[in-house]
């Protein structure tokens, strides 16, 4: 997920070009991760957690 937070930063930031001043680039990356962070890049699931529940209860 950070790999891909970085491209869109970087891509952005290709986009603007150059900044007038460090805050502003820093603005940009700010609302670009309030976004992401809001969006559901974070609900999405990459593993399903039902298997390793079902192990950890065999385990013990």
């Amino acid at each position: 997920m950070i790999e891909r937070l970085n491209k869109e930063i970087r891509r952005r930031t290709r986009v603007v070009g150059s900044f007038p001043d460090s805050n502003s680039a820093l603005m940009l990356v700010c609302a670009r991760i309030r976004y992401v962070t809001s969006r559901s890049w974070l609900d999405r699931r990459y593993m399903d957690m039902s298997r390793l529940d079902d192990n950890l209860g065999a385990a013990a």
